[in-house]
C-alpha cells in the first residue's frame, strides 16, 4: 500500500470518527441550540447564550477564553496546538420582536459540535481548531470589531454555516452600511400656529418619496430599506424631531459610497423642503462583499453531498442579497459561509415562522450535518499538502487580502 493510500485510509478512518462523536454529542448539542433559541438575546447582550456555548465547550474538555477582543459576550474555545489555524465562527444573537428568526442558535450548535468532534484528531493532523464566538452579527459588527482587534491574528482560514430554507454553496452577500437620520425642527400648535412650525415628520415624508423615486434608477442589486422610529408626539403639535434608521446596500463597498451620496442627497432635500435641519449617522460597522475562497468551499460542499444534502435546489438559486460580519473576515482571511438548509420554505430568514422551524427536525440535523460537514473539511484542509502550504504562507492573516 502507497503512503498516499495510507493517509486517504486514515483520512477517512478519522472521519468516521468525526461523524461518531457528533452523534455521541447530539443531544448536548441540541439541547445548546434549543436554550439559546429560547431565550433570545440582541447584540452585545447575548450573556447567556455566550455562557452557554462557553459551558458546552469546557464541559468536552476545551479550553476557553471570555471576553475577547474586549467584547462582554465574545469568546474562543481551542482544540489542538498544530501550526495549521482554522476559526469556526459562531453566531448566537438574536432579532428584535422575532427572536432567533435567522437561525443563529444553529450557528451556534453546529461550530461547537465541529471543535468536539476534532478533539484528540486536531494535533495528528498539525491543527489547531479555534471556535470564535463572534456577537453582534445582526447589527453591531462583531466580527469587525474583532477583526480590527486582532481576534483573528494568526487564523489561516475561518468557516461557518448559516440556516436557510435551501442549501447553497454560497451566501452572496452585499456590502451594507447602516445609518440613522435626524430631523429638528420647531414645534406649535397644529391648529391655532402651524406657521410658527417646522415639521420634521414632513421633511422624513419629503425624502421618503425622493428614496422611492431613486430607486428605479438604482443598478440592479443596490437596496434601500428603512424604517421611522420617531415622527410626533401628537397630532395637535407640529412634529419637532423626527428619526429613521436605514440600511443601504450594494454589490462592493465602492457601489456602496455612491449610493450613500445619492441617499443623503434625499435627506437633504427633506430638510431644505421644511426648513428643518438634518443629522446623519452611520451606527454599525460598514459590512463588506463577501469573497469565498473556492478551494474551501470545494471541500465544504463535497463533505455535504456526502451526508446527503443537495445544491441544486432552484430556489435556492434566486436567493440573493443579505449582508454579514463573516464578508469582513473573508477580505482578509480565506473564507466560507455557506447556507445550510432547514426545509422552512415557504417561511424565509426574519419571518416568525422561519424562528419556529429553526429547533424543528431538520433544523436539529443541520446543526449535526453542519458540525461534522466543517469538521471533515478542516480535515481536507489539513491533508491537502498545496492547500494546506497555501494557507499557511499567510503568516499574517490581516496583512494579507482573501482569494477570490
Amino acid at each position: 500500500m502507497t503512503d498516499s493510500s495510507t493517509q486517504d485510509d486514515r483520512l477517512a478512518q478519522c472521519k468516521s470518527e468525526v461523524a461518531r462523536r457528533v452523534e455521541q454529542a447530539a443531544d448536548d448539542l441540541i439541547r445548546l441550540s434549543h436554550e439559546i433559541h429560547a431565550h433570545p438575546e440582541l447584540a452585545f447582550e447575548e450573556h447567556r447564550a455566550s455562557a452557554w456555548v462557553g459551558d458546552t465547550m469546557a464541559a468536552a474538555g476545551m479550553s476557553v477564553q471570555a471576553g475577547v477582543a474586549d467584547l462582554e459576550t465574545s469568546l474562543t474555545g481551542t482544540v489542538g496546538s498544530g501550526q495549521l489555524a482554522l476559526a469556526v465562527c459562531a453566531e448566537y444573537d438574536a432579532l428584535p420582536m422575532v427572536g432567533h428568526a435567522c437561525g443563529h442558535n444553529v450557528i451556534a450548535a453546529a461550530a461547537v459540535g465541529a471543535a468536539i468532534a476534532l478533539m484528540g484528531l486536531a494535533d495528528e493532523y498539525d491543527l489547531t481548531v479555534k471556535v470564535l464566538g463572534t456577537p453582534a452579527e445582526e447589527g453591531g459588527g462583531g466580527k469587525v470589531l474583532m477583526l480590527e482587534r486582532g481576534a483573528f491574528d494568526g487564523v489561516h482560514a475561518a468557516m461557518m454555516v448559516h440556516p436557510a430554507p435551501y442549501d447553497a454553496r454560497h451566501m452572496r452577500a452585499l456590502a451594507r452600511a447602516r445609518f440613522q437620520v435626524r430631523y429638528r425642527g420647531k414645534a406649535a400648535h397644529a391648529s391655532m400656529f402651524p406657521h410658527h412650525g417646522r415639521n420634521a415628520a414632513d421633511a422624513l415624508v419629503v425624502a421618503q418619496v425622493a428614496i422611492g423615486l431613486l430607486r428605479q434608477h438604482l443598478p440592479a442589486g443596490e437596496q434601500v430599506h428603512g424604517i421611522v422610529t420617531e415622527a410626533g408626539f401628537a397630532p395637535a403639535i407640529v412634529p419637532e424631531s423626527s428619526v429613521a434608521s436605514y440600511a443601504a446596500r450594494a454589490p462592493r463597498a465602492g457601489e456602496l459610497d455612491q449610493l450613500l451620496k445619492r441617499l443623503y442627497a434625499c435627506f437633504e432635500a427633506g430638510a431644505i423642503a421644511t426648513g428643518t435641519d438634518v443629522f446623519m449617522e452611520e451606527t454599525a460597522p460598514r459590512y463588506t462583499h463577501f469573497m469565498p475562497h473556492q478551494a474551501m468551499s470545494a471541500y465544504y460542499v463535497q463533505n455535504a453531498r456526502d451526508l446527503g444534502r443537495s445544491f441544486g435546489n432552484r430556489n435556492a438559486k434566486k436567493m440573493s442579497g443579505g449582508s454579514t460580519d463573516m464578508a469582513n473576515v473573508s477580505l482578509c482571511v480565506p473564507a466560507i459561509h455557506p447556507l445550510i438548509g432547514i426545509r422552512s420554505a415557504p417561511a424565509v430568514n426574519h419571518q416568525a415562522e422561519f424562528a419556529a422551524a429553526c429547533i424543528r427536525a431538520d433544523a436539529d440535523k443541520a446543526v449535526l450535518d453542519g458540525a461534522v460537514a466543517m469538521a471533515w473539511t478542516m480535515l481536507d484542509l489539513a491533508a491537502d499538502c498545496d492547500l494546506r502550504s497555501a494557507l499557511l504562507a499567510r503568516t499574517s492573516a490581516l496583512a494579507m487580502p482573501g482569494d477570490p
